[in-house]
């Protein structure tokens, strides 16, 4: 459990201590958080962190400025959601910020490692306590020895004509669900996972696996699309530094605060004096593109945990893959390809 709203926990750890060694015999581990503010860094971003909280903590902390807590997000304002009751809306967080910096910062809900004893495996909570109260998290370890490719498939999302816009692939009205499971009954698949791909050629657009709620989508995280420098004068203001220095929050300081936050993005990541941070210099001026760290891809559990048997995507009660544009398509669709692997 989370001692703090913003947590590092060594699953590992955990693991060891409650079922011994077992995890050790295998060359890899499948990890998949079941929440929409607590998951697992990018393996590449993994690679380049000690996975300590030492390590984690400084590349954490620079989407937390971004998106600080309590800065006004339209997802807060609890008097407008409508999915909630009158009773739960009193004990609902108040965790906008933590959702967006989940997204921004490309935690995933479900990432592969290679497994070694000697390396932390970072569960990364961003809303572990309300109220003065650890809250519960669910997360799965699978190990495995190797993966084999079982199916692949193309599958076509419908889009709008808006230059900003996200789509729930869950929705039922879409019909991508019954095709991950018809795909799933042809194949026989128990334990693997689903892998979602944008299709070569598909740009202005990325992947997430998060809550899809109206405010957080349509509101917050539609404004973040559309101009992320205004959405840091208006919510981060200047957290970086001293506000009195600077008079006013505007939209020139703010492109000073990002100056700030990238620059403490390539201190934790190691990449000072390195080609890629002269790239990121130049590309700074990009609008979401460069503001997110949204990738291409996302993974789905696969297993017959509830079924013996019979394998079924696994997640969330609140868990669905997003699909992200913030750039009007030539064609108002986007394709997906689809793969499909089992664990051996």
């Amino acid at each position: 459990m989370p001692r703090h709203r913003v947590d590092v926990i060594d699953v590992r750890r955990v693991v060891a201590a409650r079922f011994g060694d077992g995890l050790d015999q295998y060359p890899r581990a499948l990890c998949c958080s079941f929440h929409t503010t607590a998951g697992y860094l990018d393996r590449g971003v993994a690679a380049r962190l000690n996975q300590g909280p030492d390590g984690v903590m400084p590349y954490i902390d620079v989407f937390r400025t971004m998106f600080p807590e309590g800065a006004g997000y339209a997802h807060d304002e609890l008097e407008r959601r409508t999915e909630l009751s009158e009773d739960q809306k009193p004990a609902e967080p108040l965790n906008a910020d933590s959702h967006l910096a989940f997204m921004a910062g490309a935690l995933r809900t479900c990432v592969s490692y290679p497994n070694r004893r000697d390396v932390p495996i970072s569960f990364i909570d961003l809303d572990g306590v309300h109220a003065g109260r650890s809250r519960r998290r669910t997360t799965s370890v699978l190990g495995y020895t190797s993966e084999q490719r079982v199916a692949q498939a193309r599958i076509v999302v419908p889009v709008s004509g808006h230059s900003v816009e996200s789509i729930n692939l869950k929705d039922p009205s879409l019909g991508i669900y019954d095709q991950f499971r018809e795909l799933l009954d042809r194949h026989g698949v128990e334990k693997g996972r689903l892998r979602l791909t944008l299709a070569p050629g598909e740009k202005h657009a990325g992947l997430t696996v998060n809550e899809y709620e109206t405010l957080l989508m349509r509101h917050d995280l539609s404004e973040v699309l559309r101009d992320p420098l205004r959405f840091m004068a208006e919510k981060a203001g200047h957290m970086l530094g001293n506000p009195r220095a600077i008079p006013a929050k505007t939209l020139d300081y703010a492109k000073y605060d990002l100056v700030r936050v990238f620059n403490r993005l390539v201190d934790a990541l190691g990449l000072r004096d390195s080609r890629l941070e002269n790239v990121l210099s130049r590309a700074i001026a990009m609008p979401a593109s460069r503001f997110l760290r949204m990738k291409r891809s996302v993974s789905l559990l696969v297993s017959d945990r509830d079924a013996t048997g019979r394998g079924r995507i696994v997640e969330g009660t609140y868990q669905s893959p997003i699909l992200v544009q913030w750039h009007r398509h030539g064609r108002q669709a986007r394709a997906l390809d689809v793969t499909l692997t089992r664990f051996v």
